[in-house]
């Protein structure tokens, strides 16, 4: 009976699959390392969290371009190429970090650019290798395939950060940077004993890479309204209903952290991941979800009750006998598991409902969105607290979550409706 709500594992029986993603445990917590030595190796060097703040432009546009070109590549090409391409440039990119690093050049700018370049290459290789999963796997796996990949990528999310920053000041960043480029032949491994997966051959086939490709891509998105809504969706619940811009404040002024940091800051900043894991490793549930379109909706509408509940948490901080801040935790837990199986579900009808000859367009324009939405969540929820403060700046938004969705809802029928077959 338990192994009805336990993940399900059966993708992994798949042996191109399985090797991929035990791989991919390893490079995740190769590739946070770098995430953590980054910021703090710049840090250390300049003093100034506004060259810190540079490492979020610096990864957003190669992360939008590359994202939307390396889509019209994996449509043209040999997708298996690319991912030994790519790969390989991530390694490089990874070994030129360690350099730096360990010949004490001490230059931010030189960090910066590796970093964008470092982003460029997984712009082309992440949509690449979400595209071949519907290669790989039959379209009833792939809800399960997609919550098992995006386990592990919350899991690293949480373990790098920590061990990475406790690591820091015992060994410095060479090592790290070391680790990152060492773990990243696993994948190499994983990537090179792949079949061939070339893309389809129908008329929307990108027949060469560049912008005109890109565009047909688009074109192809504006006519399956299924598709256009479930990234409609996701860009409610991020935009509106993400305020990780306001942990610190909340940390400091609503839950009584320091300025800087802290146990309370460290809890809001990773609830939304530990909820995702604990979510993903409880997912068994939705390899037998068949309405995946109104599943969808429900997740969401969840994450945005969740926002609302920790917006009023954040209110009543102080003013109450009733610690908030571990309701605020939950909350945000709550939000991360839904949010989880929204993804997986998204995931899977895009790559199910898309041709394959457009799959990795589509796939490139889906890692924008997912990179972009909470970036402008960041602009916005800082605005909006600066006028009205972080209880009702949260709050609000997810309000507007919950309204928005109903409303796309109604407006999208098609995509409520949407449902596949056993």
């Amino acid at each position: 009976m338990a192994r009805r709500f336990l993940a399900d594992t059966t993708p992994l029986q798949q042996p191109d699959f399985r090797r991929l993603w035990w791989a991919n445990i390893i490079t995740v917590i190769g590739a946070q390392l770098t995430v953590v030595a980054v910021p703090a190796q710049i840090y250390q060097l300049t003093g100034s969290s506004a060259y810190v703040g540079l490492t979020g432009l610096f990864g957003l546009v190669p992360l939008v371009v590359f994202g939307l070109w390396g889509g019209a590549l994996a449509d043209a090409m040999d997708r298996r190429i690319l991912l030994i391409i790519t790969t390989i440039g991530l390694i490089g990119t990874s070994a030129l970090f360690f350099v730096q690093s360990f010949l004490g050049f001490g230059n931010a700018w030189l960090i910066l650019c590796l970093f964008a370049v470092q982003q460029a290459f997984f712009a082309v290789n992440q949509p690449t290798r979400t595209a071949i999963l519907p290669k790989l796997l039959p379209v009833a796996q792939l809800p399960a395939a997609n919550s098992l990949n995006m386990t592990v990528m919350q899991a690293g999310a949480i373990a790098g950060p920590l061990v990475g920053g406790a690591m820091i000041p015992i060994l410095g960043y060479s090592l790290l940077y070391f680790v990152d480029a060492l773990f990243l032949f696993a994948t190499m491994w994983a990537v090179i004993r792949l079949p061939s997966l070339r893309p389809g051959d129908g008329l929307t086939k990108a027949k060469t890479p560049g912008l005109k490709s890109v565009i047909d891509g688009f074109r192809y998105l504006a006519g399956h309204k299924v598709l256009m809504a479930s990234f409609l969706v996701d860009l409610i619940a991020m935009i509106f209903g993400m305020p990780r811009a306001l942990f610190p404040q909340m940390a400091h002024e609503s839950f009584g952290g320091p300025d800087g940091g802290g146990v309370a800051f460290a809890l809001l900043f990773s609830a939304i991941a530990i909820g995702s894991v604990v979510g993903g490793v409880f997912s068994g549930w939705v390899s037998r979800v068949e309405r995946q379109g109104r599943a969808v909706i429900i997740c969401i509408l969840i994450w945005g009750v969740a926002i609302i509940g920790v917006g009023v948490s954040v209110g009543f901080a102080g003013g109450t006998a009733i610690p908030m801040l571990p309701v605020a935790v939950t909350l945000l837990m709550i939000g991360g598991a839904a949010d989880m199986a929204s993804a997986a579900f998204r995931q899977s009808m895009l790559q199910a409902a898309a041709s394959d000859e457009v799959r990795g367009r589509l796939q490139g324009v889906f890692i924008v969105v997912v990179a972009g939405g909470p970036r402008i969540a960041d602009v916005a929820h800082g605005a909006a607290a600066a006028s009205v403060g972080t209880a009702v700046a949260t709050a609000g938004g997810g309000v507007l979550v919950v309204v928005f969705t109903v409303v796309a809802a109604l407006a999208i029928p098609a995509f409520v409706r949407y449902r596949i077959t056993r």
